[in-house]
């Protein structure tokens, strides 16, 4: 895909992995409370923007294109915060594998908002863009400025920033999973036994705040058990992974995507290597 052949600014919206996944309950409204260390990662989406009389997305994944994709619902909130009828055009280019756990479509969500509203000269802050964030999705206030290491609580919502660790190298594997509401259907999957005092996001919040590298063996994610026990095939590439030589397997967010740590590009790139060879897709990326 091409940026558009006119003035306007490009952006770049960043993945992320959890490092930490808990659901510490379920709360009166319907959503489970969460304690997670999220982490940037430097696989990412671009997305260009220009003015325009009205609102307009196109994408290199077609099917995104949509009224209902992120990015258009972050530019009509921003429409009513202010009353103008004011467009914008947007071109996405995806780097970021789509439903994957991989947090895409918050964060082009996140740096839509920022990108329109200093295109559009709004000079809202970022308490304001955050709470218009949160009304687009849980995930979405924690990409609103350029954060790059957090402790996410609430449904996700309630952000605590923390100094970036040491880079890391990580394997990503998109495993084949389609999930129709994915992120709902897994939610849906866990019972009030697998819930969790939030101790894992403690421990590896600690951590990183001491400066240590994000060590794999403090990675947990609730969903893991679930995913591996439910979810078809996701077993079997977490088993491929771990034949290819990752330590440790996690699922990224709900999933499917899979990730690992792993101590330097060498190791990475072997692995990823030794993946290809079976057709699967995988990505080697660093932590930011």
């Amino acid at each position: 895909m091409t940026r558009p052949e006119c003035e306007g600014s490009a952006r770049e919206a960043y993945a992320k992995i959890n490092l930490t996944l808990e659901i510490t309950g379920k709360r009166t409204d319907g959503y489970h409370e969460i304690a997670s260390v999220v982490q940037v990662i430097d696989l990412r989406d671009t997305l260009y923007f220009r003015p325009d009389d009205h609102i307009s997305l196109s994408c290199s994944v077609p099917q995104l294109a949509w009224p209902g994709n992120l990015v258009i619902q972050a530019v009509k909130l921003l429409q009513g915060a202010v009353g103008t009828r004011r467009g914008v055009a947007i071109s996405l280019d995806k780097g970021i594998p789509v439903a994957a756990g991989l947090g895409g479509g918050s964060s082009d969500a996140a740096v839509t908002l920022e990108a329109v509203n200093e295109m559009w000269g709004l000079g809202l802050g970022r308490e304001s863009l955050c709470g218009m964030a949160a009304r687009l999705g849980s995930d979405v206030p924690f990409f609103v400025g350029g954060g790059r290491t957090a402790v996410l609580a609430g449904r996700g919502e309630k952000v605590t920033y923390l100094p970036s660790p040491p880079r890391s190298w990580v394997v990503l594997v998109r495993p084949p999973i389609q999930i129709a509401n994915k992120t709902r259907e897994m939610y849906a999957r866990v019972s009030p036994s697998q819930f969790t005092a939030g101790d894992y996001t403690r421990t590896m919040a600690e951590a990183i705040e001491k400066g240590d590298r994000v060590a794999l063996e403090l990675c947990y994610n609730v969903f893991d058990d679930i995913g591996f026990s439910s979810l078809g095939k996701l077993a079997d590439y977490r088993d491929r992974f771990l034949t290819a030589g990752a330590a440790q397997v996690h699922l990224a967010g709900s999933g499917p995507a899979l990730f690992s740590l792993v101590q330097d590009r060498s190791e990475a790139e072997d692995i990823c290597r030794r993946l290809r060879k079976q057709n699967v897709e995988v990505y080697v990326a660093e932590t930011v």
